[in-house]
């Protein structure tokens, strides 16, 4: 799944094109896509079509588009979702199932297409709700206002407003182990399997250490390791395994050639030389260094 690395690359590639774009056209190709959406294609068509984007915005794993100070049209991933930029008229993309055909006063007419192969990911049109911390709503706007699909997730460690003393407290009454603890949305957003072995890996913290039993020093450790992980990611496009994950013009990221333990089961340790570990945790896997990553 597209983690916080990738959803912004997407995001910051659509910013120029939408940005005060006016939607012509909307063309709903398979229903499957709206499965967040409330109501049917007919609706998501009717409404989008003639309104103005105001931004492309981003908090953790979400992408949204503002179309007013009360709606958006919010956008997931899923696990293979696209959202590319294309020349009005262009064939149709493989697994396209939404296009919106757009008017740019700069840049002219361009097309956004929504493709999922494993049709996991959704748009839909929802409400903005105001932030609870009076802060922006996520990367890309100014404006203090979440989707509702989005409210409940907990702001990302990218983000200005993320609070780190809060992410500290829900560590240290918890015990959980800390992976767990990173995935979980409400905790800190964006963070998915990739990033959570690699920053783990970087703090020389096991994957099951229970949070309470970590210290504060080695808590704001694994803080600062994730951002600079995330960041690093970011700067080098996201990380792509297969075509699954591209930016909005097809390219695929490289952070996979800079990756230290998620996906190098049996290759030696880049700081120890022994064996990296892959075990199964909640239906995936972990991949982690148990000479450099010990369970204390």
């Amino acid at each position: 799944m597209p983690e916080l690395p990738e959803v912004e690359v997407v995001r910051a590639g659509l910013e120029p094109a939408v940005h005060g774009a006016t939607i012509v056209s909307v063309d709903v190709r398979d229903e499957r896509a709206l499965t967040r959406h409330t109501g049917g294609a007919a609706h998501f068509e009717a409404h989008l079509t003639g309104r103005r984007i105001a931004a492309a915005v981003r908090r953790g794993k979400f992408l949204w588009m503002p179309v007013s100070d009360d709606e958006a049209v919010v956008t997931h991933l899923g696990m293979s979702g696209q959202m590319l930029l294309r020349a009005p008229g262009s064939p149709e993309e493989r697994h396209e199932r939404i296009r919106l055909e757009i008017e740019h006063p700069e840049h002219g007419d361009l097309s956004v297409v929504f493709a999922d192969q494993r049709t996991f990911g959704s748009l839909a049109v929802d409400d903005l709700v105001d932030t609870p911390d009076g802060a922006a709503g996520g990367r890309g706007s100014a404006l203090a206002r979440v989707p509702t699909q989005v409210a409940h997730i907990a702001r990302d460690p990218l983000d200005p407003a993320f609070d780190a003393g809060r992410f500290r407290a829900r560590v240290a009454r918890t015990s959980s182990g800390i992976k767990r603890v990173l995935l979980d949305q409400t905790v800190a957003s964006g963070i998915g399997n990739i990033y959570a072995d690699e920053s783990l890996w970087a703090a020389r913290i096991h994957p099951e250490t229970p949070g309470s039993a970590l210290p504060t020093r080695a808590v704001n450790r694994l803080l600062a390791e994730v951002q600079a992980v995330l960041e690093k990611a970011l700067a080098e496009g996201g990380t792509s395994f297969d075509a699954q994950y591209v930016n909005v013009n097809g390219q695929a990221g490289y952070f996979a050639h800079s990756l230290n333990a998620y996906g190098r089961t049996g290759q030696p340790c880049p700081r120890c030389g022994r064996p990296i570990v892959r075990v199964s945790f909640m239906n995936r896997s972990s991949h982690f260094c148990p000479h450099c990553q010990r369970r204390r």
